[in-house]
């Protein structure tokens, strides 16, 4: 049967509607469901009067109401299909209705009508409350915000439009509001409720410097904020365009079912006139005969084996949403659950991705202030965590460096004072040190390094427990920093296979490598460093709370709470969408199989026929349906039992 597939959210000069329309239908008010309900009206009305034997003209006018309300949607999408060369099953429904009705069956017909358009219906609302469970996640967005305007005779206030507010603006946000979009904190000092976005349970402090999110509540402190990004890339945007762009494409199996759907219609049709031509030329009459076919027609067709693989992804790519992670495709989705082997980046992604300058190493004649300071001075338009960690221990009054640019893999640099300043991470010579090592140099010469270190995740250890029981292949870490850094945090993650001093290009290899005997990697990074990495591996899964843009689209599915055990869950919430599917498939076959079976040797009622044909195809409906439950996502507070080495090996 024909998907229906959620739309992407509406954008209008580059603004993300907060309710586009068709977010806000609801199960009453989509089309396929008012006619299914119209269509089922009709019959009900007109079943009663056949059995009391009322006029016939009444009620087979009723019935053909019925047809018409029922089967017009169905009938006009198989027949632009069938425009465009393809035959829709939706077509065979309505012909074996209309040919049931022409041989006066048209209780019969009106049935299959009635059945048909209710599964269709059902299918509208899978879809629908796929699409809803996320994109109602807009709603958590305030409409208006206070925008706050400084000038040299005062601030300003003014109250304006979300949708209207550009990177750089300052707001307002008093206690009891939600945040207008992702931004710093400027001033103030408040706690704030992240529950909706993050899934903490308990208000978290933020103060000058710390990140806030469009559509979280502000506690009891007046805050103002920095916006940082408009509201068409906000997190909640992100995430429904994400989903969005997730529903209008198709798995592998999906695309595999409708192939052989071409085939296995058409072969119906050529099976159909068999059935009706054989037995009339062995002397049946013609009446039975075409009954006969109409009921073969019904029951062959494959509605439920095309209903069967798409549901389930997408309720499986809701319910994920719903608990921080982003599959961008229903494919992504479909492969999650054939990953043998997770592979994580450090920084940023088991770490915090915020650390912290522990010490500055000048070399003789040198302050530690200068080299610091010379470090920040180039290190302000970095994007790299280390590099502000750098500009945070330095202070707020350091001129940029000019002529910026990015050495990916290796640091940064710039021009201070006609001097070119690099700053790099150090080589193997500080392999012994714990944490990361920096070396400045001006005009080539060694000036002093700099030592930072980064806090572990608190839930780093169990998510990788957690993964490690359900991969056939051990974790693994992929990580730029020193030998003596990497085992350190392998120790206490558990992770048995580390590679260390691994520069973008060796990241990418690594993974390739890892993948050269078919095995499945799934990658966890951030940043601008893992981009190749990610785009190598078999799925990419990018830290979106603090990954880079570039890391962002390189990836297929995306952690936007920072919360590392959303990694199991979607590789277990694949593997259930995937008994999904075949449960689907089974059930779907075997009704097929056990009804034209019985239409071949015996003589199987139309009735039953309609109801056993369409009765499967609610089934499978329903049960992709199940995924879309909170408690389908599984359970991650006791990871099965894996015996893991208790030393790491460093390569």
């Amino acid at each position: 049967m024909t998907s229906t597939i959620a739309p992407a959210p509406i954008r209008t000069g580059g603004r993300v509607l907060a309710k586009p329309p068709s977010i806000l239908r609801t199960g009453a008010r989509l089309p396929e469901v008012r006619w299914a309900g119209l269509a089922l009206l009709l019959f009900l009305v007109a079943w009663p009067l056949q059995l009391a034997s009322a006029p016939a003209p009444v009620w087979w006018t009723i019935f053909l109401g019925c047809y018409l309300t029922g089967g017009w949607e169905p009938a006009w999408a198989g027949i632009t299909a069938l425009r465009n060369k393809v035959l829709d099953v939706d077509l065979l429904m309505i012909v074996a209705a209309i040919a049931a009705a022409s041989i006066g069956q048209v209780f019969d017909g009106a049935l299959l009508i009635v059945i048909f358009a209710t599964s269709g219906a059902i299918e509208a609302l899978v879809t629908q409350r796929t699409a809803d469970s996320v994109t109602s996640l807009l709603s958590l967005a305030p409409e208006q915000a206070t925008r706050l305007t400084r000038t040299a005779t005062g601030d300003a206030l003014d109250i304006v439009d979300t949708a209207a507010l550009r990177a750089g603006d300052l707001i307002l946000v008093r206690p009891g509001e939600r945040i207008g979009g992702d931004g710093v904190v400027v001033d103030g000092i408040s706690e704030v409720d992240q529950a909706a976005m993050t899934g903490e349970s308990v208000p978290v402090r933020r103060g000058p410097g710390q990140d806030v999110l469009s559509g979280t509540v502000n506690g009891t402190g007046a805050m103002t904020v920095r916006i940082t990004s408009p509201a068409s890339e906000s997190v909640v945007a992100r995430m429904v365009s994400l989903v969005a762009e997730a529903s209008e494409t198709k798995s592998t199996r999906a695309l595999f079912v409708e192939k052989v759907e071409q085939r296995y219609s058409l072969g119906v049709v050529i099976a159909t006139v068999i059935v009706f031509a054989l037995p009339l030329v062995l002397g049946e009459n013609f009446r039975d005969s075409l009954l006969r076919a109409i009921t073969f027609m019904i029951v062959a067709s494959p509605c439920a084996v095309v209903l069967s693989t798409m549901p389930p992804l997408l309720a499986a790519i809701a319910n994920a949403a719903r608990h921080g992670i982003l599959i961008k495709s229903a494919t992504v989705m479909e492969a999650m659950g054939r990953t043998q082997l997770v592979a994580f980046d450090k920084t940023g992604t088991l770490t915090e991705g915020a650390p912290v300058v522990t010490g500055v190493t000048p070399a003789p004649g040198m302050e530690s202030t200068a080299v610091l300071d010379l470090a920040a001075a180039v290190e302000q338009h970095s994007e790299h965590s280390l590099g502000r960690a750098i500009v945070r221990a330095a202070g707020t009054d350091v001129t940029p460096a000019e002529n910026f640019r990015a050495l990916p893999g290796h640091g940064v640099e710039g021009i201070i004072a006609g001097q070119l300043v690099r700053v790099v991470q150090a080589g193997d010579e500080h392999a012994d040190v714990i944490g990361t090592v920096v070396e400045v140099f001006v005009d080539g010469h060694l000036l002093g390094t700099i030592t930072l270190e980064d806090a572990l995740r608190p839930d780093a250890a169990a998510a990788v427990a957690h993964t490690a029981s359900i991969t056939a292949r051990p974790v693994h870490l992929l990580t730029g920093d020193n030998r003596r850094t990497a085992a350190d945090i392998a120790q206490r993650t558990g992770i048995t296979e580390v590679h260390s001093r691994l520069l973008p290009e060796d990241k990418a290899a690594t993974v390739r490598r890892l993948e050269s005997d078919g095995i499945p990697v799934l990658l966890v990074g951030d940043g601008v460093n893992d981009a190749p990495a990610l785009a190598s591996a078999t799925i990419g899964v990018a830290m979106g709370r603090h990954g880079s843009d570039l890391a962002l689209e390189t990836a297929d599915a995306v952690v936007i709470r920072d919360d590392l055990s959303t990694i199991p869950g979607a590789i277990e919430l694949s593997r259930k969408a995937h008994r999904f599917i075949v449960a689907n498939l089974v059930i779907a076959g075997t009704f097929i199989a056990v009804l034209v079976t019985w239409d071949l040797i015996s003589t199987l009622p139309l009735p039953l026929a309609v109801a056993g044909h369409e009765g499967s195809t609610v089934i499978v409906g329903l049960n992709g349906l199940r995924l879309l439950r909170s408690k389908a996502w599984p359970d991650l507070s006791r990871p099965r039992a894996k015996k893991l080495s208790p030393t790491a090996v460093t390569k």
